[in-house]
């Protein structure tokens, strides 16, 4: 009998071992480096859009991607992750036969969830009085159909470990979709308009990704391995219900928003061209100023990849001072990373909108943004929360609360915004009544966490980060604009007043500093 079948080297185990770690963080690095790409030229998309269609185009493009990102979203991070397990899950020798049944399964699936989107279209436009956004609706069902065929493909590259190609894929994906989208919106908008030109880029990047991932993924191979079309939907359900309240979460102010402004305008005495086109140019002065007020959220990301892990591995131990110690130091951390980043990003609101975006969304949307900050840096944190909850196996008590936060987010909105009138007193009040609802949720997130893990950010470092916070915004409100080259100036000045505080409050220590060059150091290194 072969050795192999009957002893195992320590050492060449141990080697190999150490070899599929040092690849796979590797693979991690390289996919983090994809997902940096992506925010960047994502946020190149957001600032250029406007300039090419106009704030009033861009508030259209918007309003469709209010409804449209949520069956995306939900679909990209469903099949990804539900691909995903399968394949790796499988024995081995089976992952080619579990890849092309999972694939069979989400093409079935893609046509059914693109012919709801599209039945769904006509109820969304006239819900937000929004007639002209349905052509570019109907667009994005046949982008649905697409994601749904390809984030599949993720998937399998993902279970596989080949993450240097899943990275390779998702810049492509990202560089295809700027380039299609600013360019069919510069190059169509005359012809089309704005909103539609802006889709059939999409459409277009989409369609050309598609067949460059089924060549790199592969179909896999017939045979019988691999889940059942019930288990693998068993396990997609509640990725997708969680998926599905998050996200309707982040769109439901700007959803709205789009509905209540058309009915404020008509009270106003607004009609026709001039009813539509003042609507949607506050609608994409809140969409700029919701792209600097998600950063928080999106750049603390990387501390939930990094404490899920650890938490799932010590609740499934039993260590609870491990995940005690967890709790209370990732909390710590994301509070003073989130205060950091929500002082400069309300302190700075009208001089980050104009370093981005034309003038109108700076004097529409300044005030709405130093609001807006607050209550995504609280959803940042209720972020953090809600992964601790679904490591400690608390996943159905994760979705409800974020369920009811949504419920809460619309509720406020449409008990504050429709008396508003039409101007940026509707975009205050959206951005008011979703920080409330947000900061309620990360309340009530935080009890929820304090009575799963047993221990919770103390309440010292709480009041000493808002005190450092509410300083450093008040620095930052009052200091001048300069022009653009002087924007990154006057967000170290914003920067070095938290700090400073933080540590004349003795929040940050000696140690926390150290620890902070040295690791500069070795970055440098």
């Amino acid at each position: 009998m072969p050795q192999s079948a009957t002893h195992i080297d320590p050492q060449a185990a141990h080697a190999g071992e150490a070899s599929d770690a040092s690849r796979a963080g590797r693979g991690g690095l390289a996919i983090a480096g994809a997902k940096i790409w992506f925010i960047l030229v994502g946020f190149l998309q957001q600032t250029l859009l406007p300039r090419f269609i106009g704030m009033d185009g861009y508030g259209a493009y918007s309003t469709v991607l209010s409804f449209a990102n949520i069956p995306n979203n939900v679909v990209t991070t469903a099949s990804i992750q539900g691909v995903s397990r399968a394949v790796a899950a499988a024995p081995e020798g089976q992952e080619e036969q579990a890849q092309r049944r999972t694939l069979l399964i989400h093409a079935g699936l893609a046509p059914v969830l693109a012919l709801a989107f599209l039945a769904l279209a006509p109820l969304a436009a006239d819900f937000q009085h929004a007639p002209h956004v349905l052509e570019p609706l109907r667009i994005f069902a046949a982008v649905l159909f697409i994601y749904a065929l390809y984030t599949p493909f993720i998937g399998v590259l993902n279970g596989k470990r080949r993450f240097f190609a899943q990275a390779g894929l998702d810049v492509t994906f990202a560089t295809l979709r700027t380039v299609g989208l600013l360019g069919a919106a510069y190059a169509l908008t005359s012809q089309f308009g704005g909103p539609t030109a802006s889709a059939i880029g999409v459409a277009v990047a989409a369609a050309a990704v598609l067949p460059i991932a089924w060549i790199k993924a592969g179909s896999g191979r017939k045979g019988a391995g691999g889940p059942t079309a019930r288990a693998h939907l068993a396990v997609l359900a509640p990725i997708a219900a969680a998926q599905l309240f998050s996200n309707v979460l982040m769109q439901a102010d700007i959803w709205l928003l789009r509905r209540f402004g058309h009915e404020s305008g008509e009270r106003a005495g607004l009609v026709a061209d001039a009813l539509q086109k003042g609507t949607d140019g506050l609608v994409g002065s809140y969409r700029a100023a919701q792209l600097f007020a998600f950063l928080p959220y999106q750049l603390l990301l990387s501390i939930t990849f990094i404490l899920f892990p650890m938490l799932a591995r010590a609740h499934a131990r039993q260590e609870m001072r491990a995940v005690n110690d967890y709790v209370r130091a990732g909390f710590r951390l994301a509070l003073i990373l989130a205060g950091l980043m929500v002082s400069c990003t309300s302190g700075l609101a009208p001089h980050l909108l104009r370093f981005a975006f034309p003038r109108e969304a700076a004097d529409q949307a300044g005030d709405t943004l130093r609001i807006l900050a607050l209550g995504q840096g609280a959803f940042a944190i209720f972020g953090i929360e809600a992964t601790i909850l679904v490591s400690l196996s608390r996943e159905i008590a994760s979705a409800v609360i974020t369920a009811v936060a949504s419920l809460l987010v619309a509720v406020l909105c449409w008990l504050l915004v429709p008396a508003a009138p039409f101007d940026s007193s509707l975009l205050v009040r959206t951005g008011a009544a979703t920080s409330i609802a947000l900061a309620l949720a990360a309340i009530a997130g935080g009890a929820l966490v304090r009575q799963s893990a047993g221990s919770f950010v103390s309440a010292k470092t709480l009041l000493r980060v808002a005190a450092a916070m509410a300083t450093a915004i008040a620095v930052g409100s009052r200091l001048p604009w300069l022009g653009r080259p002087f924007l990154l100036l006057e967000a170290g000045i914003v920067i070095a007043v938290f700090v400073a505080v933080a540590v004349a409050l003795r929040e940050l220590s000696a140690a926390d500093l150290a620890s902070v060059r040295r690791g500069l150091g070795r970055n440098r290194s």
